[in-house]
């Protein structure tokens, strides 16, 4: 059966560095919270994690802009945490064959493997159509044409990355991230009546619900941060 979907992979660069130089101990250490908070952020914003790949994972999504979402908070989330590793990221948009219930084959799948392999520490690598599904909050740093392996014709990629609000910014009490009144999805006040700027209707409805699910780190946050 053929669907459309939206892929990612996403990887830890440096991974394999932190494993020589820290041990292995450290390295397990430093994947469990890596798969944990990713398992957070993807429930959270409903995008499914389709495997675990070793240091990295395969995502998917039938809705793109849950997905760019969850990697742009990954990304954040991990620069955030002071380790030594960082978040690389590979994102398409296409039509694949739905194999077996649960397995993605299709063009869209191995271009997304392949641009998360181009891709740096703290870069998420898109297909330019991804472009329209980035979040207010998000921007494309940078364009351009590669050759990737395996693929007769080049690809317009884009360079996704985070608005940079500066001192105006008020992190969203859920994802942390950084938002101004231009680029955040809803408002509202807390109990005191200060400002709560939230990214999606995702964070939203955590902040609504909590604190069932989640430890407050700070007034106003119920967000643990990663690495912690």
């Amino acid at each position: 059966m053929r669907v459309r979907r939206t892929f990612a992979f996403v990887d830890l660069s440096g991974f394999t560095a932190l494993t020589e130089a820290e041990g292995d101990e450290r390295a397990v250490k430093v994947l469990t919270v890596f798969r944990s908070t990713l398992r957070e952020i993807c429930s959270r914003r409903a995008v499914r994690i389709a495997k675990w790949l070793g240091d990295g994972a395969m995502l998917v999504s039938v809705e793109s802009k849950p997905l760019v979402a969850a990697t742009l908070e990954m990304q954040f989330t991990a620069n955030s945490s002071g380790e030594p590793t960082a978040i690389k990221c590979g994102i398409t948009i296409g039509q694949v064959i739905l194999l077996e219930g649960d397995d993605y084959i299709g063009h869209a799948v191995n271009v997304a493997s392949r641009l998360c392999d181009m891709a740096v520490g703290n870069e998420v690598l898109a297909l330019s159509q991804v472009e329209a599904a980035l979040p207010a909050w998000g921007m494309v740093e940078a364009t351009d044409e590669v050759t990737v392996r395996g693929l007769e014709h080049p690809l317009s990629i884009v360079r996704l990355g985070l608005h940079q609000p500066g001192h105006v910014a008020i992190p969203d009490p859920v994802c942390r991230i950084p938002l101004t009144e231009d680029t955040a999805f809803e408002r509202r006040r807390d109990a005191n009546g200060a400002t709560l700027l939230f990214c999606s209707d995702s964070c939203l409805e955590t902040w609504m619900e909590r604190p069932a699910t989640f430890v407050s780190e700070e007034p106003g946050s119920i967000r643990e941060v990663w690495m912690r």
